[in-house]
């Protein structure tokens, strides 16, 4: 596995760093510096209590942790939150908790986010009248399949029983 050295500012000295649970995880855990509440359907700026220095040609990434959302419906609103190399400010997460009842409670010094480092390719836009053809060409959202259906109010589903059972 490759590494490259960040360079991390505490903010916060009683935090932790960012840390990766296992060898060989992409992400490294960012903990929340506050104690929050998220109300069903509200949403919060968290601090990490950390600020980074990416090497030029790298990003970060905060993506959510799943078992924050598996067991609060906690997420991260726009997954995953961009971190530039040149920005210097603190890391703060966007938070919200898409729970339609339960009050979500977020203490200091939870793990609340993943930050991904990952390197960064620059794109050269070519202008042209045309694009080249291709097997997928302009389908999209959902045009290959493979989601889930609903059924229409009024009808009967599939798997539903008709009049006489069958």
């Amino acid at each position: 596995m490759n590494h490259v050295t960040v360079a991390l500012r505490r903010l916060d000295p009683d935090l932790p760093v960012p840390h990766y649970a296992h060898p060989g995880d992409a992400g490294a855990d960012l903990y929340a510096s506050e104690d929050i509440t998220l109300e069903p359907g509200r949403r919060a700026l968290v601090g990490t209590g950390i600020a980074v220095a990416l090497p030029t040609g790298y990003v970060g990434l905060v993506h959510p942790r799943s078992g924050l959302a598996a067991r609060c419906g906690v997420t991260v609103v726009n997954a995953p939150g961009t971190v530039d190399a040149g920005y210097r400010g603190e890391i703060r997460v966007n938070l919200i908790n898409l729970d339609p009842a339960v009050v979500a409670t977020i203490s200091r010094g939870d793990r609340i986010a993943q930050l991904l480092v990952q390197r960064v390719e620059h794109a050269w836009f070519d202008i042209v009248e045309e694009l080249p053809e291709s097997v997928r060409g302009a389908g999209g959202h959902g045009s290959t399949g493979g989601f889930a259906s609903r059924p229409v109010v009024g009808h009967m589903s599939a798997t539903s029983p008709g009049k006489d059972g069958e």
